[in-house]
């Protein structure tokens, strides 16, 4: 991760199949730019949205969500921290396989 003047900045590659927890980013939020491949991003309560290269995802703060590949792609996106103080993030439950498979 590349700190640049206090804006954390991460190139974030999930391999097919593969997604981070459910989980929060307290205060600040985040914003991630897709780069290449497809994916998916999820907010509780709500639909995945599918993800491709050239869509850009706005994570307001603690919003509970999740992202990562499709089963059959590769996903790319730059994190962008939005700074804030005293931010953190906060790790969750995993997706369950049960819910992932549900995807289209």
């Amino acid at each position: 991760m590349l700190n640049t003047k206090g804006v954390p900045v991460a190139n974030v590659t999930f391999q097919p199949g593969c997604r981070n927890n459910w989980h929060i980013h307290h205060k600040g939020g985040q914003i991630f730019l897709c780069t290449d491949g497809e994916g998916w991003y999820q907010e509780e309560g709500k639909e995945a949205r599918s993800l491709k290269k050239g869509d850009v995802v706005y994570i307001a703060p603690e919003v509970k969500h999740w992202h990562g590949a499709k089963k059959d792609s590769c996903f790319t996106h730059i994190a962008i921290e939005i700074p804030a103080e005293n931010s953190s993030n906060e790790w969750l439950e995993e997706v369950s396989d049960e819910q992932y498979d549900k995807l289209i």
